[in-house]
C-alpha cells in the first residue's frame, strides 16, 4: 500500500481479525513502512506500529450519516 492510505478494520496482531478503526467514519491512516512493520495514525491520535502481515481494508466505513436521518418526533400523533 502507498503511504498515506486510509485503512480500517485493523489487525493487531495475525490472525486474530480486525480490531481498530471498526466504527463508522473512523479511519486511520498509513504514514511510514520499515522492515517488517508498518507505522500507523489511529483516529485518537496514537502512532502505533504493527506487523506488515496483519490485515487492513482500504477505505473508510460507509454510512457516515446515519445519525443525521430525522426518524420523527417522539410524542406527535
Amino acid at each position: 500500500m502507498p503511504l498515506g492510505t486510509i485503512i480500517h478494520n485493523i489487525e493487531i496482531t495475525l490472525g486474530r481479525g480486525g480490531q481498530l478503526a471498526r466504527a463508522v467514519g473512523v479511519v486511520a491512516k498509513l504514514i511510514a513502512m520499515e522492515g517488517k512493520s508498518a507505522t500507523l495514525k489511529l483516529p485518537s491520535g496514537e502512532v502505533r506500529l504493527i506487523s506488515k502481515n496483519c490485515s487492513a481494508t482500504v477505505g473508510q466505513v460507509g454510512n457516515v450519516g446515519v445519525n443525521q436521518k430525522i426518524l420523527g418526533i417522539a410524542e406527535s400523533k
